[in-house]
């Protein structure tokens, strides 16, 4: 997402390069939307992978609508739109099929068993292989795995956001459902990187974000300082700690970190070599217990979008 939209200044030819880097390292896992830069980042995707399409799994998203000058239109889940994104996808993306389509936030004008029966026919179609919800409710997870097997759910999940311990994560467990982490790094908040709000670059949509706000820095900060207290002593970065903690959640948890340099793909990609003591895990979860964070997650219009 960052590389197209959202986090400051778009470098095509360096964001190229990085997923190009991310492949080399083993990491295969690929995950877009069609939203992030009114499809520019698909586009950047499809570059990225012609020529190693065998390497990825690719993961795109519909449902979020946008106006050809990035307006945000609402959200879609109607049969005809599922239909209409997916052929919009598979043309920016340039490949035959993509490995796991999602609904990117549930429409609640529009029965989960609509949409989920208009993705399904993608699959018979030959067009998706598996199908994924990011953001749904228990309920609405269960609803949908009615209609079609879910592969995966996205939702956020961090140190810093770990309300999908109470329901969510058991019910996709229950239901055998893999799942995808993203926001892994708290928006770049658990990397240590922001010391003030003055860090982050005028035009960055962080700005917005409630716990990036002046009243909450200052309390998340603080909470990042145990992170980095453990990562010093460990020998490795507080982004590899929070990665690191994720991974030890199980095996059915896939943390995304997005970044645009090829020298943070390789930090984070290291983590996955890291081991957290069990001492070590009960000092992070002492620092960062659920609802420890200052501020919401989202801006309330976009808060009202998730969990549906």
């Amino acid at each position: 997402m960052g590389m197209s939209e959202f986090y400051g200044q778009a470098d095509e030819a360096g964001s190229i390069a990085t997923i190009h880097r991310a492949l080399d390292l083993g990491i295969t896992f690929l995950d877009t939307a069609d939203m992030y830069g009114v499809g520019a980042n698909e586009e950047l995707v499809g570059k990225a992978i012609a020529g190693r399409r065998d390497q990825v799994t690719l993961a795109t998203k519909f449902g979020n609508v946008r106006g050809s000058k990035g307006e945000f239109l609402g959200v879609d889940g109607s049969p005809g739109y599922v239909r209409t994104a997916c052929e919009a996808s598979l043309r920016r993306l340039r490949v035959d099929a993509i490995d796991l389509y999602y609904q990117h936030r549930v429409d609640p004008n529009v029965p989960i068993e609509e949409t989920v029966g208009a993705m399904s026919d993608l699959v018979t179609a030959g067009k998706v292989r598996f199908l994924g919800l990011s953001e749904a409710a228990a309920g609405t997870v269960r609803r949908a795995h009615d209609v079609h097997p879910i592969a995966a759910l996205q939702t956020e999940y961090s140190l810093w956001t770990r309300d999908v311990e109470a329901e969510i994560l058991p019910t996709v467990r229950e239901l055998g459902i893999g799942f995808v982490a993203y926001s892994p790094l708290g928006r770049g908040f658990l990397t240590g990187a922001f010391k003030s709000r003055a860090d982050l670059p005028e035009n960055d949509a962080r700005r917005s974000h409630p716990r990036f706000a002046d009243e909450n820095f200052a309390q998340n900060r603080a909470l990042v300082a145990a992170i980095e207290d453990l990562a010093g002593a460990k020998g490795i970065t507080a982004s590899q700690v929070a990665l690191a903690w994720l991974l030890a959640r199980g095996p059915d948890v896939v943390p995304i970190p997005g970044t645009k340099t090829v020298r943070l793909v390789e930090e984070n990609a290291r983590a996955a070599g890291v081991t957290l003591e069990p001492a070590e895990l009960a000092l992070i979860d002492a620092a960062f217990p659920p609802g420890v964070t200052a501020g919401t997650r989202y801006p309330a219009a976009a808060m009202a979008a998730v969990n549906r």
